[in-house]
């Protein structure tokens, strides 16, 4: 099979690429059964499977065993956030050698201080850009195969302004990343400029709910010049929203009748966990 990094690339090449976010790894399953080309691990909605708030809680391995339970599940090329690559240029390295043993298709890394925040919070603040280039240069010296994907996400525009964001991510493709995430731009307009500045690799759009961006269309992004458009936490926050009614209806009806119809069968469920096949395969290893 064509590696997971170089189905990443020809996948982005071919059309503006909609990576949702994946929570589980039967989440990853379902998506690939949608037709979706890849999909994204979030630092956001792992910290909240897990209980906790975005704010760099989530250690390294706990990413890496994430991103190697989806990418067994699923065939599609996976990309992880790496946070702030959880320490110096240093601890990069060794977060880019896990996050590509584990499948990984590539990973992103940002620009902020630890603790770091939520990229679409206030209160955020950045390290040196000269900093956050030697963190590319080690993930770039760090990957053993060459087409795993190194992302900068630069979070200035809503620390420092519009103008450090572009200064920044000229900065960065000059370090050799593979290609460029401006976090927080607030609307169509900036999101053009953006684009028009910064030039010589692909662009990735962030359409999170409820942050400071406008939500724009996949197409329209396209055409503004982005080939990554990510839905980081749009399942879960359904997925959220689904478990509250139905034990809602559970605690104060008495049953659940109401959102059955909101529910996967258990033929459904079965046919995503290719109960069938197990089922198959064990019977004949007895004959």
């Amino acid at each position: 099979m064509t590696r997971p990094g170089r189905r990443l690339r020809e996948a982005w090449q071919r059309e503006p690429l909609a990576i949702p976010g994946v929570f589980c790894p039967l989440v990853a399953r379902l998506a690939e059964r949608l037709g979706f080309r890849a999909v994204y691990l979030s630092g956001a909605a792992l910290s909240a499977t897990l209980g906790m708030p975005d704010i760099g809680l989530v250690s390294m391995s706990e990413f890496a065993d994430a991103a190697r339970a989806i990418c067994a599940a699923s065939s599609l090329p996976l990309l992880c956030d790496a946070d702030t690559g959880f320490g110096e240029a240093l601890h990069v390295e060794r977060t880019v050698k896990l996050f590509e043993a584990a499948g990984a298709a590539g990973l992103h890394l940002e620009d902020q201080q630890m603790p770091k925040r939520c990229g679409h919070l206030s209160g955020k603040s950045l390290i040196p850009a000269e900093e956050m280039v030697r963190k590319i240069r080690a993930a770039i010296a760090a990957r053993r195969d060459s087409s795993f994907v190194i992302i900068a996400r630069t979070d200035a525009r809503g620390v420092e302004g519009f103008e450090e964001a572009i200064e920044r991510a000229q900065l960065y493709v000059d370090a050799g990343a593979d290609a460029i995430f401006p976090e927080a731009l607030e609307n169509e307009s900036e999101f053009a400029d953006f684009a028009q500045a910064v030039h010589g690799v692909p662009l990735l759009a962030n359409m999170t709910e409820f942050g400071k961006s406008q939500l724009l269309d996949r197409q329209r992004l396209g055409e503004l010049g982005y080939r990554m458009i990510l839905y980081p936490v749009s399942g879960l926050r359904a997925a959220l929203r689904a478990a509250e009614l139905v034990l809602r209806d559970i605690q104060h009806k008495g049953h659940q009748r109401d959102q059955i119809g909101q529910m996967l069968t258990r033929r459904e469920l079965y046919e995503l966990l290719d109960y069938d096949g197990y089922d198959v395969r064990d019977r004949g290893y007895f004959g």
